[in-house]
């Protein structure tokens, strides 16, 4: 969430174009509220760092090899240091601030798609530390596709979020006049594309979610956090994206993936 709150208040070059360090220092002068928001950001990842290094380290001493919960943790532990790196690339690369390249449009998406795989195998490590059995989960293709479609609506929000940060309207109507107008920079023309992905993934996901709610105890928490978020982003829209609504937004788009996740592996062994 802090993440996200660094790219909607500007503050990714918050310590330069430095990395680990900010600013070239361990602990900077904190002389602009950016360079805290950004050096805050940084602390908490390095918490989490030592977090899911103490989960691995638990899992290995818990479970045998082979085991779920094992295997999610070192997934975990790996998605965490790509996290990082994908991180550390957004401030060498200069893809913060007003960067408006088309590789930054690329760059984003692909840093919130693996935050996405980050929390599942998170996520998972859980859920399989409550099972005994070793052995492995096929995931059914409806449910499949629903993940896919999860990472996607993911994707495309991620370049609807950049496109609200950088070129803000001042109404409704004309952000809307500006997602299709050929006159305008690209990230809003391709921002038209995320409520129409988000609306037909959510009936999708809600499909799946009502033909399962009697046999799945994940179904229900699906349903309802979709339709939160389908109701979440009407909101973000019409309010015209101000940054609590993205975190909010932004928050329940994580909780929809964790529950579909888990509902996901669910059915798989029932």
């Amino acid at each position: 969430m802090w993440g996200a709150y660094v790219r909607a208040s500007g503050s990714g070059a918050g310590c330069g174009n430095h990395w680990p360090l900010c600013n070239g220092e361990v602990v900077p002068r904190a002389e602009q509220v950016e360079t805290i928001i950004e050096f805050t950001h940084r602390l908490m990842s390095g918490v989490a760092f030592f977090a899911v290094a103490a989960l691995l380290y638990w899992a290995i001493r818990c479970f045998p090899r082979g085991h779920g919960a094992r295997t999610m943790a070192i997934a975990s532990f790996c998605f965490l240091i790509s996290e990082a790196l994908l991180g550390a690339g957004l401030v060498l690369f200069e893809y913060v601030g007003a960067n408006n390249s088309a590789w930054r449009a690329l760059y984003l998406p692909l840093h919130l798609v693996n935050t996405l795989l980050l929390l599942a195998a998170l996520a998972l490590t859980a859920w399989f530390s409550r099972r005994t059995e070793r052995a492995p989960v096929r995931i059914s293709g409806p449910f499949a596709i629903a993940l896919v479609l999860a990472l996607l609506v993911s994707a495309s929000g991620a370049i609807a979020a950049l496109g609200d940060t950088l070129f803000p309207a001042s109404s409704l109507r004309e952000g809307i006049r500006e997602d299709f107008s050929g006159a305008t920079d690209f990230l809003l023309r391709l921002r038209v594309f995320h409520p129409a992905l988000a609306v037909l993934s959510a009936i999708y996901f809600g499909w799946i979610a009502v033909s399962r709610l009697r046999a799945n105890r994940i179904a229900p928490t699906v349903l309802i956090l979709t339709i939160a978020q389908l109701c979440a982003g009407g909101l973000n829209l019409a309010l015209l994206a101000p940054v609590p609504m993205q975190i909010v937004h932004l928050l329940l788009a994580d909780l929809v993936w964790i529950s579909l996740v888990l509902m996901s592996v669910e059915n798989a062994v029932l």
